[in-house]
Formats: C-alpha cells, structure tokens, sequence
C-alpha cells in the first residue's frame, strides 16, 4: 500500500507519546537549500568546504544517512508542504504551470497555522504564483521572496513581499535570511513556523567576492565521480555559495540561541535534489534530473535541545514526504487534512534509531519515470535492480540474479505509475481574481507568430522580438467572478520604438494603449556570473504601464495582448501582465 488513510495516522498521532513541552510547543524553523548536493557538506565528507554551521545541526541533533526527495525543485517543495507525492497534487513539472499545488491539498503551513503558530516563507516558493496557489493563500501569514522556479539576479534583486513588489538591496542568501530573523524576532512570544527555502546554489552563480576569492583559483582536491564531466568554474562558484549559505544558517542558529529559543526550537536543514552540475558527491551515481542515488540523495539534518540525542544517526530510509507527519507528531498537534498522507512520522526513529521499524519502498517519480527505494535496493525506470549497501555506486545490476526482488519492485513501480502520476498535459487555468492583483509573469504566457522567450528556461524570462502585426501573447486564465479590472503591462521599450499601440482581449471585452514612454534598462546578471549560467534570463527594471479599465467576464478563455499597430522596429519587451480588481 502506497499510502496510509486518514484515520489510520490520527490512531497512530493518538497513541503515539506528545513530547514534554518546556513553555509551550516548539517553535519550527525549516531550511530548504536549492540544488546542494548531498555531498556538498563538510558533515558528510567534502574537504573541498567548509560548512561548521550547518553540520552542527547533525552533530547537536540527528543526521538521517539515506533521505530521499525528488530529481528537480517543484516537486519535492510539494511533498515537504503536503506529506504526498508530487503527483497527487498536480506537480508535473517546474515551470509553465507545471509546478503548482492543487489548491484542494492540506500545506503543512495551514496544520500549523491551524494549531495557533504565526506562519512565514521567506526565498523561493516555486509552487504556484496566482491566489490560490500563492504561498500567503496556502497558510503562510507572511511571504518574502519570489515564486517562480529561479531567479535571474542575485544581488539587488525584485522580489515580492505579500503580492507586491518591492526591490531589495544586497544579496539575495542574506536577503531573505534578514526577512525571517526579523519574522522569529517579531513572534518570539508564540510558537512560529518559518519556513526558509534559500534558492541558492542554484544558478546563475553569483556570490559575494568575499565568498568567492577563496575559491576562485582552488583545485578542489575532491572531484566528480567522472572528473571530465566537473566544470571546475561551476565547482568554485558552488563552494563559494554554499559558504555564504552556511553563514547564513549560522545566524539563524545565533538569532535562535540569542532570543533563548535554541531548546523550544526544531531546526531542520534539507536540500531539494540532488547537485545541478557534476562535482563530488560520494561517488554517487546520477545528479539533478536523474533518478538514481546521487540525483535524488539529500542531507536530512534535525536538530532538537533536550528531546533529540546529539550524534544521532539514523540509517532507515526516508523521504520528504514524511517531514509533515514527523514535525506535526514533535509539536503535538493534529493534521486536518482530509487526504491519506504518503508520509511515515520518523519520531520513534529520533528518539531510538534501533526501535522497531517496518522495511517500506519509498517512489520517485519524474516525466512518468519511476524509480523505487528500499532499505535494500534501487531498481531504477529502466528495470536495473541494485544492491546499495553492497555496491553504493550502482555499477552492478543484479536484476537477472534477483528476479523475485525485481519483479516485486517493477509491479510496485506500475502501480505507483498507474495511481500517483498526472498526465504530462496540464488543464488547469490560470485563476485571475482571487485576489485584489493578479500578476501574470511572462513564464505563465504563450508566445505566437515571432515573439520569443529572452532565454531558453521559461522562469524569470520575458517576452521579445515582438515585431509583427500578427504577433501575440496569451494567457489561458478562468477568471473567479466578473468585475472591471485596472490592467498594466511592465515593459521595455526604447525611443525609437515607441508610438505602437497593443490591444488587450478577453472575449468581447476589448481594449487598446499607445506606448508613449521610453523606457530601455539594461540587461542585468551577466555581469555577476561567476561561472556560465545555467539557462536563467537576464533581468531588465521593467516599468509599469497603464492599459485602462476592461470587463472580464467570469468564464475561462485566451487573455491575448496583440498588436494593432507597430511604429518603430519592435512593439515592447514584456515582463508582466497585472490585472486589480476595481469592484
């Protein structure tokens, strides 16, 4: 059985021991790193780095040996908010929709906000833009950072506080590491649950030179499994910002030991999948993408004063699933989700590494490819079985001399397939009105005729090259009840080709703008990137230009920007198109 009913987990919370609470229920800070290895740490062997604060959380609490989450970022951000697999909830993918929530998913946000906790997110979210999928509509109080998949500069960058947008000064690791100590510090009298999903060392690779000079011409005595592969400007660039990030963690550890909330506090730290270019990482096969251990291995790090043993160490299977049943079972409070959680509580485990523990298949799934996990074994999406603990690397397939086990894994795996996974095509809109603004990024778009993307991953792009007549935008939108709405592109457009005029569309409801104002920023990150980056835009100051007034009629349907008349060699760059309810 892939999951657990509703009623079987409140039997097991019911008779499970509540922790002894000190003053109150513990304070819950989670800390999502993006793209780290798990052999990006210093606890787990690299002496490429150091990482003394991150790896004090293993060493004054519990390191989990084999925690899995998923191949790429959206989905195992899903599974950690939910305690399901990605699929039932929608995230086929981490852009263009792909990788948002269905609203109709339990977050563990609202479990804890239920249960009186002041909730913040803080970094990258990268489940959902538009209200209901936007973080502040799935039980955080407060969101600082931004929501697509990644980011296209790292220092000054836009970001997004609550819906609106804002500009930030600095990097971006301390950014929103300032944004939640400043969230603990506010709400240090009541249980608070911060949630802390850094976007780095995700690409672009920028840091700091402070970071960065101590690696900039290091040979880094570990390497790749394959060392050709190792891109060696990457490598440097990664290790630098796996130091700030390190810092980072560090002063929310000292926020915590300042305010005396060290012993009433769960600190996690975990990543989101495995690293994003080959570099060392135990000898693991596979990286960011890939099925196998190294693409899918992460560090699982909990740390709890006075209820978890320091040095624990935890050899049992795991998986980000388990995180929300595990934190809800420490705090003492129920899940109110109406749906069967995937998720196993992994308290039994923290308090005694050696109690009992039922041997389970742990699924990873990504473009309906499936790989299954025991204690044991690994068979991967195209039916090799390996035995990890014998031959860690995978470089043995022992299928044919195991043919039970396999059969065994493959049926698992078909049913999980059959079951669990949506259908690669997305159906859903995107929703317009659920909330005062709707903010339609260039992401969420449909290019037509020769209006291109400004780089090949859809997150953080905007739209260009928009020259012709029979050119187009749309957007796919439902929209929640009919009302006028004050509608705005943020664009880029210089002198000379200023004077076009665009039509926006929805149904019969028509209305049209002439560009009057130049506006031409500079392309910006290029200049920062330590390293090549990965296929991220670059970023421009995108101005905010009225359209007018438009009816919307509730009914779900193309929202097409056009134009109707072009006066210079392009009509404009669009970043945004923003819709605010005036009914």
């Amino acid at each position: 059985m892939i999951g657990i009913s509703r009623r079987q987990w409140l039997a097991a919370l019911a008779a499970a021991p509540v922790p002894a609470q000190s003053r109150r229920r513990p304070n819950i800070v989670v800390m999502l790193a993006d793209d780290q290895g798990w052999g990006d740490l210093g606890i787990n062997g690299n002496t490429n780095l150091a990482t003394p604060h991150i790896d004090s959380i293993a060493r004054d609490g519990a390191l989990f040996d084999r925690f899995f989450v998923c191949p790429v970022c959206a989905p195992t951000r899903a599974e950690f908010l939910t305690g399901r697999y990605h699929g039932r909830g929608g995230v086929r993918g981490v852009s263009t929709g792909e990788e948002r929530l269905n609203t109709d998913e339990h977050t563990i946000a609202q479990t804890f906000k239920s249960a009186g906790y002041a909730t913040g997110a803080f970094g990258k979210w990268h489940n959902g833009s538009q209200h209901p999928y936007h973080p502040n509509a799935r039980g955080f109080d407060e969101f600082y950072g931004f929501t697509e998949g990644h980011w296209g500069q790292y220092f000054n960058p836009e970001l997004e506080h609550n819906g609106e947008i804002v500009r930030a000064r600095g990097f971006i690791a301390d950014i929103i590491t300032d944004r939640a100590l400043r969230f603990i510090g506010q709400h240090h009298t009541r249980p608070f649950f911060c949630y802390l999903p850094f976007n780095t060392p995700h690409s672009p690779y920028q840091v700091p030179g402070r970071y960065f000079d101590k690696f900039a011409a290091l040979d880094p005595p570990l390497k790749a499994r394959d060392p050709q592969q190792e891109s060696l400007p990457i490598t440097r660039s990664v290790l630098a910002m796996m130091e700030n990030l390190d810092a980072n963690v560090g002063r929310v550890l000292a926020h915590l030991q300042s305010l005396n909330l060290a012993n009433d506090t769960i600190v996690v730290y975990f990543s989101d999948n495995g690293p994003q270019s080959w570099r060392w990482n135990g000898g693991m096969k596979g990286r960011k993408g890939n099925l196998d251990e190294g693409g899918i291995r992460s560090p699982l790090l909990i740390r709890w004063p006075g209820h978890i043993a320091q040095g624990t160490r935890i050899p049992q299977i795991a998986a980000a699933i388990d995180l929300l049943p595990t934190l809800a079972a420490l705090a003492g409070i129920p899940i109110r989700a109406e749906k069967p959680l995937d998720g196993r509580n992994l308290q039994p485990l923290l308090a005694n590494p050696a109690a009992p523990w039922q041997d389970r298949m742990i699924f990873t799934a990504w473009r309906n490819r499936v790989s299954v996990r025991t204690q044991q074994y690994r068979l991967d999406p195209d039916g090799r079985l390996f035995d990890l603990p014998a031959d860690p690397g995978q470089d043995r397939d022992i299928a044919a001399a195991q043919p039970a086990i396999a059969t065994r894994l493959k049926a698992a795996a078909a049913e999980f397939a059959r079951t669990v996974l949506p259908p690669l095509a997305d159906p859903r809109p995107y929703p317009v009105g659920y909330s005062r603004t709707t903010r339609l990024p260039a992401r969420d778009g449909v290019p037509h005729g020769g209006v291109r993307r400004s780089a090949p991953a859809p997150n953080c792009s905007y739209f260009t090259n928009w020259t012709r007549p029979g050119d187009s935008i749309t957007f796919d939108i439902e929209v929640a009840r009919p009302g006028r709405f004050h509608a705005e592109i943020y664009y880029a457009c210089p002198a000379a080709d200023t004077g076009s005029t665009i039509e926006l569309a929805f149904g019969d409801a028509r209305l049209t703008a002439r560009i009057t104002e130049p506006h031409n920023p500079p392309a910006l990150g290029a200049s920062d990137d330590r390293a090549p980056r990965g296929g991220e835009s670059l970023v421009k100051d995108f101005r905010p230009m009225t359209l007018g007034p438009i009816f919307l009629a509730q009914h779900r349907g193309p929202l097409t920007l056009r134009a109707t008349e072009i006066k210079g060699a392009q009509v404009a760059e669009i970043r945004y198109l923003a819709l605010t309810r005036l009914d």
